[in-house]
Order: C-alpha cells, then structure tokens, then sequence
C-alpha cells in the first residue's frame, strides 16, 4: 500500500540527529521554556518572516490563545470558512464566541473574500482566513476588509509550513498566525506542538502570558493574566529544530511530485488544485483532486493499492455540534461541493516517482476505463 503519508520514513533518514537532540534535553536537565524552545522560535520566526514566534503545545490551542491575544471574547463574532477542520470553530468556541460561517472560492476553496465582507457586523472581532491544503488564502482583499472595518486577521496556517503568499510567508500576514505541528504535517513534532507567529510586539508579550499561567518571564508567582499554560516542550522544540533545516527541500520534493501529477492529470474529467499564481507558492501538505466520483475513486485506488483521503467531508455548518448556529444544507454551495468531491492522494516526501507514476497511471486508468 502506498501510504497518504509516512511520517516513519521520514524520521528514520533522521534517526541519528534526532536521537542525538533528545540526548542533548536530557543532559541538559531543560524539559518546558528552556533554550531549545527560544531557538526554535528564532529559527521559525526567521524562516517564516515574522518578527516573534510563540511555541506553544498544539495548533488547536494556539489559536485559541491568538484569537484571546487579539481580544476576542464572550459574545463576539468570528468569521471562518465552512471547509476546514473543526479546530478553526471549537477556537472561537472556546472563548465564548460566535462562529460565523462564510463560503469558500470556487477556484481556491479558501475563504471567499467578498462572502467575508457581507457577513461583518458590528459585533465581529476577528477573522479566520485558513491556507487550506498547503495553498494559501487570498489575503490582499481579506486585509484591506479587516482593516477598513476594524477586524483583526488571526491566519490558520496549520497546513502551510513552507507556504507563500505574493512571496511573503503566510505566517507574516494579518495579526497573526497559527501553525500547527502535528506528526503528519508537512513540519511535524513526534507528538503535539504549536507555533504562533506575529509582527506585533504587544500581541508577541501577551501570547507568551497566555501559555504560561500569565506570568511574565521571570515572574514565578506574579500573574497579570488569568490564564492556564500551553507551552511547547522542550523535547518537540528540539526535534522541529532538526526537521526545520529539511523544511525546504521536503516541500520542494512535495511540489516536484505534484508537477507530476499535474502533467499526468492533463485531460482527466477531474479538478487540480491551484498552483503558482502572482507569486504565490503552494506547499501541497495534501494534493486534492476534484472528483464528482470522488468514493468510487476511493475504492478503485485503494483496490490498486494507494491510500487516499478525504479531507474534509463535512462543512463546519453542517456539523452536529454546531447545529445551534441556524445554517442548514444550501446555505454555502460551494464548500458543501468542495466537500463532496475532494480527496487526498500521496504527495509526502518520501514517495519514489516509481510510487508517483503508480498512482498516476491508477487515477488514469479509472477515468480512461
């Protein structure tokens, strides 16, 4: 079987450095906020093109922490795309707030910026653009709507390590971003960690409050926040340090496999994701394709041995949980269509263009009969 991803070839080509760092915490006797924490976040910060990053303990709760930073709180509205995973909602959730659904782009399935800008009351607080897949959201617009009308930008980059923008990292942009290191992401920890990135040095000091029971650096038992604690480890700061120097090469390796695929795709009856536009760079952590079929090619891959994925199947308003909200099936066509026809094909870094041309030639066939 040809794997969606395969987190355990890539760590073991990196065994060696990352027995060695894991040696190094514990000699070091460091295990929460110690060096290896302030150099990760150095390096992240320089490698996305941000002036501050935060580690903190996992993506989900790293943008429950930015969306507080930025003062969202009880009663307040947050805006976000229907496609994304349930984490962009249960953030705003947790703080009290009220998620406000918008519609995706039917070229980009990223947060569609006109339906952001219809859907601003007075009592929206933030926005939730999402790079969804590796490719980023249309920011330009996005900005100058939330400037205009006061809106802070808190970026959900969970699935765009190594992603850009019109150049820029999509970390840089908006107030905020929030990056996510779960194993099988394109910059993956061997376990839960986080990463907030942002330009501005009061949300930079007050995130570093929020993680850490609201204590300023040095201030055991003084707490200017009421706040629990969300911090990046030690361990994991050290191991992302080790993966970050491959970051570059590994979504280079990613991108070569989707120019691949692109070629092999020409004339399929089946949508590509979008790639290269002014400037900005896909980081292709998922390649999807655009099925109609979409389950009957599920099956026919899995038959020919490739793993495949579907990502995601159900919008945000139409999850149980978030039934309260009102919306009802019809009322964002274009991410209920996204859902029903997206799936996930291999596009990780260990995969040989032996692998590539396997499932190229299965997608091929299934359409060519």
């Amino acid at each position: 079987m040809i794997p969606l991803f395969d987190v355990k070839t890539a760590d073991a080509a990196l065994r060696a450095e990352l027995l060695e760092a894991a040696a190094g915490v514990l000699d070091s006797g460091r295990y929460i906020l110690g060096p290896e924490v302030e150099r990760f976040e150095s390096e992240f910060a320089r490698a996305v093109g941000a002036p501050y990053a935060v580690g903190v303990s996992d993506g989900t709760r790293g943008l429950q922490l930015a969306l507080e930073a930025v003062g969202v709180g009880r009663g307040d509205e947050v805006i976000l795309p229907a496609v994304t995973f349930i984490a962009t909602a249960t953030a705003v959730s947790a703080l009290g707030a009220r998620p406000i659904i918008a519609d995706v782009s039917p070229e980009s399935w990223t947060l569609d910026p006109q339906d952001f800008a219809r859907r601003i009351t007075a009592r929206t607080r933030a926005v939730v653009p999402v790079h969804l897949y590796g490719w980023p959201a249309d920011m330009d617009p996005i900005l100058e709507t939330a400037k205009r009308k006061g809106v802070k930008v808190v970026a959900d980059c969970a699935q765009a390590h190594g992603a850009l923008y019109k150049g820029k990292g999509v970390g840089a942009l908006g107030h905020m971003g929030c990056y996510s290191f779960y194993p099988t992401k394109n910059l993956g920890a061997a376990g839960d960690a986080g990463m907030l990135t942002t330009g501005d040095p009061d949300l930079n000091e007050a995130c570093r409050l929020l993680r850490n029971c609201g204590r300023k650096p040095g201030d055991k038992y003084l707490h200017a926040r009421i706040a629990g604690h969300s911090r990046l480890d030690e361990l994991q700061a050290a191991f992302l340090r080790v993966k970050l120097r491959k970051l570059d090469d590994w979504v280079a390796r990613r991108r070569a496999v989707a120019a691949r695929y692109r070629e092999a795709f020409q004339g399929l009856p089946v949508g590509l994701p979008p790639d290269g536009t002014a400037g900005s760079r896909h980081a292709y952590h998922l390649f999807i394709l655009r099925a109609p079929d979409r389950d009957n090619l599920s099956r026919s891959l899995a038959a020919a041995g490739i793993d495949t994925g579907v990502y995601y199947p159900v919008p945000v308003h139409l999850q149980p949980a978030y039934e309260f909200l009102g919306y009802t099936r019809g009322d964002f066509p274009v991410s209920e269509k996204a859902c029903e026809e997206a799936l996930a094909i291999p596009v990780h870094p260990a995969l040989t263009d032996g692998d590539v041309d396997k499932v190229a030639s299965a997608v091929r066939a299934f359409y060519k009969g």
